[in-house]
């Protein structure tokens, strides 16, 4: 049986869906073998690293491992932001790549390149294989990894003649399932104690307690204390729970940056956030001066990495939080009616033409279940401190590695990881000329997804960082205006160009939803206020004295 056979027929039988990525003559051994495997559906992308965070949102949402495909040289290349957003994220993808043949190595050949020593610093496990009975072993052994302990990418190069040669007639392993990480019940019941005696407290989450919300929610409701989450937590919880205080970080809202500035709680617990920057707010010392800590990851290399944690709790964050609600009923502690939390918030002007206003608007006539997949750019700092969270998990954030453009690929593959949710990408025209053909991906695969593309024809984000850091900006910065509507229309893709407030309802809004395809509703506003980017510009400067 030939060697990429077996490795087809092994990501079939682990359940593998969809391989994102664009076929090559190095790869297309590969590919060949999809025509007879009609259970994994290949996508094709315009751009290698689209495919890579198109990879990691499908393993986010569908909550499983993902694949991802490129040649060898720049198409391994291209794929190496998204293995570092996936690294970032904690994400399960395996990324393929092909090589050249074994007997060409280190003699030029085309699109030659050690693609293992530059995987290898974003991925958990990086390898090219040079034996034809070892590429199953590899792929099996990778896979493990990228799914065992903390989760996350992993690497294989395979040489043309590899995929070809001979595997032998090696049996098709079965999929190891994931081992739990266990929390220590000393540790549990220590927190459980201290939690039970301290006075008043904080909890502060972070995108780790995704798939453990209902416990997250629950343990707050015993405890009656506000949860305050990071911008990349946004989403999870929605608003009208009483005890959600909002966003800390990076264009967090006033009244969470409050109880961490100035409240008086004596413990802060830290759950599924590794205390980086944005989620910080620049490192702020608040967050834990003078405050009991207990932190909760199943990531051990994130306690007391930058601030002191007074009990680490390794374990995964479901397990620990079940484990803690259950000694808390021992300790007689249950469920109250939960405190309601005055987060008044002044909305200022809401008729003006600006970012605020179109994004709050645009929700009105959009499903609560709507998934909104944030790129990179001025309107995300509007998104953070001002959108709405109407519903479980609605937004995709990512201010860890995210890319320009990213926020494109990555509702694809939150749509093809849960097609009955409504998805729309928040873009900016920066972003869009970097990745924007993917909406000819969405077209192809018939992916309703709007895209809405916030066209200030300029590079927002860098045009209000700079003017503020340096009190001036440089002519580049900006560009002539692009009619990007107009660009839809020329790839037979509905579209809609507003330009005032009173362009923007619920008829445009239905045109646009519902079809067998994307669609693009390009917002033309040059909002010249300040983004609500909290302290970053702060923190940008202070390297300059």
């Amino acid at each position: 049986m030939k060697a990429i056979h077996s490795v087809v027929q092994y990501l079939k039988g682990i359940g593998v869906k969809h391989v994102f990525g664009i076929p090559a003559g190095s790869v297309n051994a590969f590919f060949n073998e999809l025509y007879d495997t009609p259970e994994i559906m290949p996508i094709v992308t315009k751009h290698e690293g689209a495919a890579g965070y198109m990879a990691a949102s499908y393993a986010k949402y569908a909550n499983q491992l993902s694949v991802c495909i490129g040649s060898s040289g720049p198409g391994g290349t291209n794929l190496v932001t998204g293995a570092a957003d996936a690294m970032r994220e904690h994400l399960p993808v395996l990324f393929l790549t092909g090589a050249v043949p074994v007997n060409t190595m280190g003699l030029n050949a085309s699109q030659e390149l050690d693609a293992e020593k530059i995987f290898k610093s974003v991925t958990k496990y990086s390898v090219t294989v040079t034996d034809s009975k070892e590429l199953l072993h590899e792929i099996v052994k990778a896979t493990n990894i990228a799914i065992s302990g903390v989760p996350g990418p992993v690497h294989i190069a395979m040489p043309i003649d590899i995929q070809q040669g001979d595997g032998g007639d090696t049996e098709i392993p079965v999929f190891q399932k994931r081992e739990e990480i266990i929390p220590d019940v000393h540790t549990i019941k220590k927190v459980a104690k201290v939690l039970v005696e301290k006075e008043s407290g904080y909890i502060f989450v972070g995108q780790g307690v995704r798939n453990s919300v209902k416990q997250l929610i629950e343990l707050a409701e015993m405890l009656d204390w506000p949860i305050i989450t990071t911008p990349q937590a946004k989403g999870l919880i929605p608003d009208e729970h009483p005890l959600l205080a909002g966003v800390f970080g990076f264009a967090g809202n006033e009244f969470a940056s409050n109880l961490i500035n100035e409240g008086n709680a004596k413990t802060l617990l830290i759950i599924g956030t590794s205390l980086g920057e944005t989620a910080t707010n620049n490192y702020n010392e608040n967050l834990t001066k003078n405050r009991f800590t207990v932190q909760m990851d199943f990531d051990s290399t994130v306690f007391n990495r930058k601030y002191e944690i007074d009990i680490p709790v390794l374990g995964d964050i479901q397990l620990s939080l079940i484990s803690l609600i259950e000694e808390l009923n021992e300790l007689e502690i249950s469920r109250t009616v939960p405190t309601q939390i005055d987060k008044h918030n002044d909305l200022g002007n809401t008729e003006e033409y600006n970012t605020k206003n179109v994004l709050r608007k645009l929700q009105e006539y959009l499903p609560v279940s709507t998934r909104y997949s944030i790129d990179i750019g001025e309107f995300m700092a509007y998104v953070i401190h001002h959108m709405k969270v109407l519903d479980f998990d609605t937004f995709n954030i990512n201010v860890h590695f995210g890319a320009m453009g990213s926020g494109i690929g990555s509702a694809i593959g939150s749509k093809l990881a849960e097609p009955e949710r409504p998805v729309v990408a928040i873009t900016g025209d920066g972003c869009f000329f970097m990745h924007g053909m993917e909406v000819l991906t969405a077209k192809e695969y018939n992916l309703p997804i709007l895209f809405v593309v916030m066209n200030n024809a300029r590079l927002g984000m860098v045009y209000h960082g700079h003017a503020l850091q340096y009190k001036r900006t440089h002519p580049t910065f900006e560009q002539e205006p692009i009619n990007i509507a107009g660009m839809a229309a020329a790839m037979n893709i509905p579209s809609f160009r507003v330009n005032k407030m009173e362009d923007l309802n619920q008829d445009v809004i239905h045109r646009l939803t519902n079809l067998n395809g994307p669609a693009i509703l390009e917002v033309a506003l040059i909002d010249n206020n300040v983004p609500p980017m909290g302290d970053r510009v702060k923190f940008l400067s202070s390297f300059g004295k």
